[in-house]
């Protein structure tokens, strides 16, 4: 059983109303250490302030999105921020999209509106990848 009260999520989204929804579902599931970013430039700063267990991230975000965010993060040179883990939370379904997020191991992709279960699902997958190794 995992302990939500241990782990930190970096939720990036651009849309104030969203943000709001993603924090509220992740409060549900018993995770407390919720830190935000409303594009990928604030989410990359954030990453220099602790390493978050999980990113969640829209693609659609003004100046840097996530696209560009996912790039420059599997791109750092320090290891252990190029592979944590991205969860998608993105309104576009598109198949390039899609393809452009497997192509930079991307850890899953889900389309908005998303449910708490569904959320909670994925997030329980990832984290156990990342334990199991």
């Amino acid at each position: 059983m995992t302990d939500y009260s241990t782990i930190k999520v970096l939720v990036a989204e651009d849309e104030f109303f969203i943000r709001t929804t993603i924090r509220n579902q992740l409060r549900q599931i018993g995770i407390r250490n919720i830190v935000e970013a409303g594009d990928g430039s604030q989410a990359l700063q954030e990453l220099m302030g602790g390493k978050p267990d999980l990113i969640l991230c829209d693609i659609h975000m003004k100046p840097k999105n996530g696209f560009e965010f996912i790039v420059a993060l599997r791109g750092m040179p320090d290891k252990a921020l190029a592979n944590l883990p991205v969860v998608f939370l993105t309104a576009d379904a598109q198949k390039d999209s899609v393809m452009f997020a497997k192509e930079y191991q991307a850890d899953g992709y889900l389309v908005k509106p998303v449910s708490t279960k569904a959320l909670k699902d994925r997030i329980d997958a990832v984290l156990k990848k990342k334990t199991d190794g």
